[in-house]
């Protein structure tokens, strides 16, 4: 594995969607049956391999299993059967600002959710005054994030996430945040950290930017792998089979 950032082998997640639930012990006795579920699955027997310094885009339908793999490679969700492999530390911009608390402050809210990030104090302490120029909240980073704007908060949370520095980064759907001249910023960001050869998944559904930025890209559909290939080849089959519908 010694060129490969990340190795997904035969993974394969499942969910229970319910058609009753029950909501206590005593509804089930009450009831006398137990919840009704189907099972509902969202990757089915996926392998990919993404190479060190690679950057590799997720591609499908709502629905498709993107998210759901992500999740699995952070680690966030756990597969019912096969493995993922990942080598060197880890970044994942999946809910940005999820790690935040209303109450404290944006300049608390910066070291608490570097901590959960895996940052040290240190490390903090050094890309701070990077983090608040690049959020451009720096006027409010003394406020509760509870008073920010949905765009102040995100765009606090999406530069804590960028400065850690990862080996391995896993963003979903992140790029449209803030306003235009702030996604030209993590555009930059981006390009950034593909020359310094970190291993980047993005999931998204902007086609032409996903075009741009990835080496490779993988189209899911119900689950599964259709196809692993250059931008252009995947996206003209993904458009393909979405008019042939």
């Amino acid at each position: 594995m010694t060129d490969i950032a990340i190795r997904v082998d035969h993974v394969s997640k499942k969910f229970r969607l319910y058609k009753e639930r029950n909501q206590s012990l005593k509804s089930a006795i009450m009831r006398g049956r137990t919840s009704v579920y189907d099972d509902f699955w969202a990757l089915k027997d996926v392998s990919i391999e993404v190479a060190k310094g690679r950057t590799i885009g997720l591609v499908g339908d709502n629905g498709s299993g993107k998210s759901t793999l992500l999740k699995c490679m952070a680690q966030i969700l756990y597969p019912e059967s096969g493995s993922i492999a990942m080598r060197g530390r880890l970044a994942a911009l999946l809910e940005v600002g999820s790690g935040f608390h209303p109450e404290l402050s944006g300049r608390d809210n910066v070291y608490l959710n570097g901590s959960i990030l895996g940052m040290t104090r240190r490390e903090i302490d050094e890309k701070f005054e990077d983090i608040v120029d690049f959020s451009g909240v720096r006027e409010f980073i003394d406020q509760p994030v509870k008073n920010y704007s949905s765009g102040m908060y995100v765009r606090l949370g999406f530069s804590v996430a960028i400065h850690v520095n990862p080996d391995v980064l896993l963003v979903d759907e992140v790029l449209a945040v803030g306003d235009e001249t702030f996604q030209a910023k993590c555009a930059e960001k981006f390009v950034e950290l593909r020359r310094e050869g970190r291993t980047i998944v993005i999931v998204s559904h902007a086609l032409g930017t996903l075009a741009n930025m990835c080496d490779e890209l993988v189209w899911l559909k119900n689950g599964e792998v259709q196809l692993v290939g250059e931008p252009h080849d995947v996206i003209a089959a993904y458009r393909g089979d979405d008019h042939a519908r």
